[in-house]
């Protein structure tokens, strides 16, 4: 393996293993985003550098999500 394909392969682990844990993060906060997932055509640059894609949400999820983060904030 080249070590610019071990590199690709790196920050693919290390985006899938980020989007695990925000999963998680959120799950025991009661929050689950069903479309969270690791985008694929970020992958696509010579460099990689993976996106979290955190997709859509219903309003109720929005709210959950604003109360967490603004309790994180205080």
């Amino acid at each position: 393996m080249t070590t610019e394909r071990r590199a690709a392969a790196d920050k693919r682990a290390e985006a899938e293993t980020a989007c695990a844990e925000l999963a998680a993060v959120l799950q025991r906060n009661g929050i689950v985003l069903p479309s969270l997932g690791v985008d694929p055509v970020s992958y696509g640059y010579a460099q990689p550098r993976p996106l979290i894609e955190l997709g859509r949400c219903n309003l109720e999820t929005t709210h959950r999500l604003i109360a967490v983060l603004d309790r994180a904030a205080r």
